[in-house]
């Protein structure tokens, strides 16, 4: 277990060893993921979407509570856009509450509501969000922390346009709140970059696909270590009104472009494809993974094996701290010049 190396106001605010949030990844965020990564220094979120009811989700913040042996773990809540899809974001938030969870990830527009109601119990929300206007309106609803991603960000980056090494100088020169930038981070030069660049903190999700203690398939976990610089698109991109999804290339993701290319425009023209489980069924349960389109950056080609979640967390922040020596050796060598 690595012991901390960089104290930031993330690691502050969280309680944690080191500046690593992990993002709430669609279907895989669950009790041993979240446990993980939460031992070995960092800060996840479980995802009450990827539960099929509210009492399974209530169970898993149990389990959660148990493997952490009582450190905190926190909760993402996603205010969906689609109209519907925010009926049990209340009740959510109400057992997560009752769990004692006070660490929350926001996502989604207008969240004032809800950080408001995180705050009158004791509690603390980071917005994510793709661009600098949505971190400006967060940060003026209240939020303790933003994280911006970048375009290279697996899932759904939004409108994101730029790159996370051009938004964090950006951000961070006109943000007040504690900034944490996610996308195509996959190495602790990556970490080391990104705080060198006004960021307290990255989010790690593709990088950390392949953890021993994501529940997914060997079979899928083989392709993610496989992955090379190139093995993700980005589908629906641009104005597409179905909104971006940078996923791994595979056959689902292949045929998702050439409609899109062709002009399908709305989700029935792509239901057959990425509707309902399909993802979660296919590839993470069973292993086909040409079916279904799985969220992947392309930060997933620095993985080399399965490994431990610890294992990659202490690699990361070795890594890190070899990176600050090199450039501890350049300023050195700069001064003999002078």
């Amino acid at each position: 277990m690595h012991p901390p190396v960089f104290r930031t106001r993330i690691t502050e605010l969280f309680g944690i060893r080191h500046p690593i949030l992990a993002g709430g990844l669609m279907w895989l965020s669950d009790a041993n993921y979240v446990a993980a990564v939460v031992r070995a220094g960092g800060m996840a979120f479980l995802t009450p979407r990827s539960f099929p009811e509210t009492g399974a989700f209530a169970r898993e913040l149990v389990r959660c509570r148990e493997l952490t042996e009582g450190l905190p773990f926190g909760v993402n809540l996603n205010v969906s856009k689609v109209e519907g899809h925010n009926l049990k974001l209340d009740e959510w938030l109400d057992l997560s509450l009752r769990a004692g969870v006070r660490h929350f990830e926001t996502v989604g527009r207008a969240p004032g509501d809800l950080i408001h109601r995180i705050h009158a119990a004791g509690g603390i929300a980071i917005h994510k969000c793709p661009l600098l206007r949505h971190a400006f309106n967060a940060e003026r609803a209240g939020a303790d922390a933003i994280c911006i991603i970048g375009v290279e960000a697996g899932g759904h980056p939004g409108a994101a346009v730029l790159g996370s090494m051009v938004v964090a100088p950006m951000a961070a020169r006109q943000l007040s709140v504690p900034l944490v930038i996610g996308g195509g981070i996959g190495t602790g030069d990556g970490i080391l970059a990104a705080l060198a660049s006004g960021a307290e903190g990255v989010v790690l999700g593709s990088r950390l696909l392949a953890a021993e203690e994501v529940w997914a398939h060997p079979a899928y976990k083989e392709r993610i270590v496989a992955a090379e610089q190139d093995s993700t698109l980005l589908t629906f991109s641009g104005a597409h009104p179905m909104g971006s999804w940078r996923v791994l290339e595979n056959e689902t993701s292949r045929e998702v472009l050439r409609r899109e290319t062709a002009g399908a425009r709305d989700y029935a023209a792509f239901s057959d494809l990425i509707g309902g489980t399909k993802s979660r069924d296919h590839a993470y349960r069973d292993g086909e993974v040409e079916r279904g389109m799985l969220s992947c950056g392309p930060a997933a080609a620095f993985t080399r094996a399965v490994e431990p979640m610890e294992t990659i967390i202490d690699t990361l922040i070795s890594e890190a701290v070899a990176a600050r020596r090199r450039l501890e050796r350049l300023d050195a060598m700069g001064s003999v010049d002078a």
